[in-house]
């Protein structure tokens, strides 16, 4: 195997997917626009979800690219060898493939490059498929099966294939493992029974590098081992649900989800994930600030290594340190990875050093380059105040002990939710004053109430998700353009989005701007936009060069990471006034005669230079003013 650096790795993969026929479209963001569903792009598939359903991609059928992704759910197992919270997902997706190849076109791709490209040891590589169902009438994926068997054969080893491992694990010397609808199968509502009619699913085949070759021969890739690290997924979307059962697709879908530095982990053949590539420079600079050595204390090292590169990532995306929603995730993982570093004897700052080399290393993200001095800035600035906290922390503990004379487990939590102030500090601060905290229970049952609001995309498997939009919210997406061309019209071309958030109740919207709105201004964007809504405007799409549409004037603020071709939406009246023009992903009302009337609750900072604003709409306007 080939010993590569994350750009050698990154680059591997887009070339060889160009050189088959995909065309690469950038990353995404972290923090997905017009998505209330989740608070973060959890996996490569999510800005790919209009194409998945129908829609025609800008640049072509065939897609290949390298996402960033985050994923909270899992983020207290941080420590072990293989969780991460943010991570690389590599993709390739062909959308409206051919029924009778694409199957064969996918295996083909995805062995060649592990196998061939990369010199991954093909006897170290296990496969999932589909068993089938009889009850739901949904046949085995003997195609799957049948070509990587001959894959497997092409270098020599016999393929046998395994259809009970529950029973047998890998005892019998199975290369390829059958699984029912629970383990291999994908649709955005779970199993085949959840479907609702009219979606789209099918069966995916999972591939698996083995860690521990000779290891336990009851292990197989659904257990519950350290033995079988997933490093891909391959779904074949080709049923869709009807109400008599599942019909063949005639033009299905392939959606590849990959984890780029489990794939390093592979080629490291080491299963501990934070001994590749990605980590050897900040693992450097962190035993350096600590004194210790990695192996001192390697849940302490993991969770500072993983927390850190995740909230730089985050900061560059928009999510700076706050109480609430995305912000909040960065405020817990600068603060725990804050806290590993005491645990390891690191006095004073250290988080911004860290979090330099990783931004040093990124030079397969040019705007974390360009961002450097303002995401140290912030990363500083968060953990000062963070020792500010600790303080202050101790202060409300000693007014707490003195009134009531114990702390319960909800009371720790409380002092978690309000203060930062986590649990293990409250149990050794009490500890150090003759006090410990009464009924634990209490602060689990805060603390999992409290993770709920937190949840986002499930970790571990690359099964993707499909978001939904409701008629709401997409009307509040079309009204966050109007938004935004009526703030540009009262206060100037300098302004530019810089975040939303649209549920079906309100949308959030941040702009960049230095001043307070006030009343006056405030009046003119709601006219702005309400003139636009009664003029019965009509919504328009075309698909041109990005280079022409930013010479056009085209509203948009993430250029460098538009792909070459653009989709701009252009809200415009019978009379011809253009009311917007912006680059966009979708979904858009076909017009504003239906929408409500938009008001402004609240306008207030959310950043420095960055103003945010919450409105709603009602939907009897249009009669009442009819």
């Amino acid at each position: 195997m080939v010993k590569m650096t994350p750009d050698d790795l990154r680059k591997s993969y887009i070339d060889f997917m160009k050189g088959i026929g995909a065309s690469q479209v950038p990353s995404s963001s972290l923090l997905p626009e017009n998505d209330p569903s989740t608070l973060f792009t959890g996996s490569g598939m999510q800005p790919m979800v209009p194409y998945l359903l129908g829609e025609k991609h800008p640049i072509g059928n065939e897609i290949a690219n390298i996402q960033k992704c985050l994923r909270t759910v899992d983020i207290d197992e941080v420590g072990d060898t293989s969780h991460l919270t943010f991570f690389e997902m590599i993709g390739r997706w062909e959308f409206e493939a051919n029924e009778n190849n694409y199957k064969k076109k996918q295996i083909d791709a995805i062995w060649n490059w592990h196998i061939i490209e990369l010199g991954i040891d093909p006897g170290r590589l296990y496969i999932s498929a589909f068993i089938g169902s009889d009850d739901l009438n949904i046949q085995k994926d003997t195609e799957a099966i049948q070509i990587w068997s001959e894959k497997f054969k092409s270098v020599g080893i016999e393929p046998i294939i395994e259809d009970d491992p529950y029973q047998y694990g890998a005892s019998r010397g199975g290369k390829i493992f059958l699984y029912d609808e629970k383990e291999n199968w994908w649709s955005r509502a779970g199993s085949p029974l959840d479907m609702p009619v009219g979606e789209p699913g099918g069966p995916d085949s999972e591939m698996f590098y083995d860690l521990e070759p000779g290891g336990d021969s009851l292990d197989h890739p659904a257990s519950v081992s350290e033995r079988f690290l997933e490093i891909g997924n391959n779904v074949f979307m080709c049923y869709k649900k009807e109400d008599t059962g599942f019909v063949k697709m005639q033009n299905p879908n392939i959606d590849y989800g990959g984890g780029l530095e489990r794939v390093a982990t592979a080629l490291n053949g080491d299963k501990d994930i934070y001994n590749t590539a990605f980590f050897l420079n900040p693992k450097k600079k962190l035993m350096e600030l600590s004194g210790k050595q990695y192996t001192d204390d390697l849940k302490s090292f993991r969770i500072i290594l993983d927390h850190v590169r995740a909230a730089t990532f985050l900061i560059n995306d928009g999510a700076e340190p706050a109480n609430s929603d995305a912000g909040y995730i960065t405020r817990r993982l600068l603060r725990r990875a804050i806290r590993a570093g005491k645990k390891i004897g690191i006095q004073g700052s250290f988080v911004g050093e860290l979090s330099e080399v990783y931004i040093d290393e990124a030079t397969a993200y040019e705007d974390l380059i360009g961002n450097k001095k303002k995401v140290i800035e912030i990363v500083n600035k968060e953990e000062n105040l963070f020792y500010r906290t600790l303080q202050q922390g101790e202060i409300e503990i000693q007014k707490h002990l003195k009134n009531k004379g114990k702390v319960t487990g909800a009371d720790a939590f409380y002092f978690y939710e309000t203060y930062g102030f986590p649990l293990e500090l409250t149990e050794e601060f009490l500890t150090e004053n003759g006090y410990s905290v009464e009924g634990k229970a209490s602060y689990i049952e805060a603390a999992k109430k409290h993770a709920e609001k937190s949840r986002t995309a499930s970790a571990g498997k690359f099964k993707g998700g499909l978001a939904e939009h409701s008629t709401e919210t997409t009307a509040l997406h079309t009204v966050s353009h109007l938004l935004l061309a009526g703030l540009r019209e009262v206060l100037g071309d300098h302004v530019h989005q810089q975040g939303s958030n649209i549920t079906s109740e309100r949308l959030r919207f941040d702009f960049n701007h230095d001043e307070k709105l006030t009343p006056e201004q405030i009046a003119e964007v709601e006219k702005y936009v309400n003139d636009a809504i009664l003029s019965k405007a009509v919504t328009y799409i075309s698909e041109m060069p990005k280079i022409e549409a930013k010479e056009s004037n085209v509203e948009g603020n993430f250029w460098d990471k538009y792909p070459d071709i653009v989709k701009v939406y252009t809200i415009k009246d019978n009379e011809g006034k253009v009311w917007s023009r912006e680059v966009c992903g979708g979904p858009h009302v076909e017009d504003t005669t239906n929408l409500g009337k938009f008001s402004i609750k609240k306008e207030q900072s959310s950043a420095a230079g960055v103003r945010r604003i919450k409105g709603v709409i009602n939907k009897y306007f249009q009669n009442a003013e009819q």
